[in-house]
């Protein structure tokens, strides 16, 4: 006993030295779909490097068989979401807003390494992506005022016109300022009741992935919004072709051939904003572009 005593107090005073420095433990950043995060079914990942070519992180490569759960996904998430008040959807785009403000660094970490920034000029964007958000959740309670109206109708009747979802909303975001252009197609889709689907910036997917970490855990129902890193060439036509897709957001696709795939969405009727001129986020009429107007008649009581 006394032996063993003196051996273990000797291994306390003396711990071994590891003999080899420890390996860092690259993440993998998966695609965001149905509120989960799950490879893509075709098993191919892109490789992520800095702006030196230093590798950075593996990146799921989405097939059309994920934007095909994406679509399934959104498409089931989307009437809870715009069955739920107004306020309601407002509230969990401001706590959007919170969380990223908790998790700052790491965004602009991943910018700063992505897109080759300044620390200042990242943290510059991540700051407007939080005001971004902010801004939309104010106008979930209030875009009803804008898009709708009592019309002037002249007989014993009155009409109201109020704005509703349009339902699925396939988007491509821009490709430059992946985390500010990729709020910029997800955020007044939301406002309205829509869901999403969404290509990101394939040069900066990181922040991409992140932010559906962020919406994860902000009270978003699963599904409502659905995140495709890959290449937009490859998943938009096959968006732009969905009979499930509701609306085409084609903000980010002006390298693409967009009149293509707006001829794509015609055979199914889609709603389809093109690239150009674009409209700027911070106004209503992004919002509206992603709704449809719904006009109801009603008789007037005769007394």
């Amino acid at each position: 006993m006394a032996t063993e005593k003196t051996a273990t107090k000797t291994a306390t005073k003396t711990p071994a030295k590891s003999s080899s420095a420890r390996l860092d433990v690259p993440k993998t950043y998966k695609l965001f779909i149905g509120g989960a995060f799950p490879r893509s079914e075709s098993g191919r990942v892109t490789e992520v490097t800095d702006a030196r070519g230093r590798f950075v992180a593996n990146v799921a490569k989405a097939s059309r068989k994920d934007a095909r759960e994406s679509v399934r996904a959104a498409r089931k998430a989307q009437p809870g979401w715009a069955g739920a008040t107004a306020y309601n959807r407002g509230q969990v785009l401001y706590r959007v807003a919170e969380v990223l403000e908790g998790r700052k660094a790491q965004f602009v970490d991943e910018l700063v390494k992505t897109e080759g920034l300044t620390a200042a000029r990242a943290a510059k964007q991540v700051e407007d992506t939080i005001d971004l958000w902010v801004w939309h959740a104010g106008w979930t309670d209030k875009i009803a005022q804008i898009g709708g109206n009592a019309n002037p109708v002249a007989g014993p009747y009155f009409n109201i016109s109020v704005p509703e979802p349009t339902g699925v909303v396939a988007a491509i975001a821009p490709q430059t300022q992946g985390l500010l252009g990729l709020t910029s197609v997800i955020a007044p889709a939301l406002v309205a009741g829509n869901a999403v689907v969404v290509v990101p910036s394939a040069a900066s997917p990181l922040s991409a992935i992140s932010l559906g970490e962020v919406l994860a855990t902000s009270d978003l129902p699963g599904g409502v919004v659905n995140v495709l890193t890959g290449d937009p060439a490859e998943l938009a036509p096959w968006l732009a072709g969905h009979a499930d897709v509701n609306a085409l957001d084609l903000t980010g696709a002006g390298d693409l051939d967009w009149v293509e795939l707006e001829q794509i969405a015609a055979d199914t009727l889609k709603r389809v904003l093109r690239p150009e001129p674009g409209i700027a986020p911070e106004t209503p009429q992004r919002i509206i572009a992603l709704t449809e107007t719904k006009t109801v008649w009603h008789t007037k009581s005769r007394l």
